[in-house]
């Protein structure tokens, strides 16, 4: 009745699926937390700046080791950022997060985007599994796996 109200489809359901799989897969063998957040458009001339907004509102920065990681993308803008917590980020640095945004930029720019977010969960759930193992006796799911869409 309104197509102005509607929410932009940027997957199909089968793409949705993967995408959350990949999440769930990925932190099967951490502690870490990934979450993907995907909007029409960034705010701020910087992806990094929006990323870190994004983490800080999702209370990403809440969990126990400060190993959470934001997969942000701005789909419209063609922007894109990896936000890790202090916990991965004094793991990996900056060099490892710039990687990860090169490696989905050469699957956007084949138009792969479900598929490059895809093996950027699943790389960075490797990291994860690297510095902040599963531990059974305390390893809870601290946030939901869900794609999260913005505007």
């Amino acid at each position: 009745m309104f197509p102005f109200l509607r929410k932009k489809e940027f997957f199909n359901p089968e793409e949705k699926q993967r995408i959350v799989e990949a999440v769930q897969q990925a932190e099967q063998r951490t502690s870490g937390e990934i979450r993907v957040f995907v909007e029409s458009r960034c705010r701020y001339v910087d992806a990094i700046d929006r990323a870190a907004e994004i983490f800080l509102g999702l209370s990403m920065q809440k969990t126990d080791q400060r190993n959470a990681v934001l997969v942000y993308v701005a789909m419209k803008d063609r922007q894109l950022a990896v936000f890790g917590d202090e916990g991965i980020h004094r793991k990996v640095g900056d060099t490892y997060w710039q990687e990860k945004v090169k490696e989905m930029i050469h699957n956007f720019n084949k138009d792969n985007y479900a598929e490059g977010i895809r093996q950027c969960v699943l790389d960075i759930g490797e990291a994860l599994y690297t510095y902040f193992p599963y531990d059974g006796q305390t390893d809870k799911n601290e946030l939901p796996d869900d794609i999260v869409f913005g505007r």
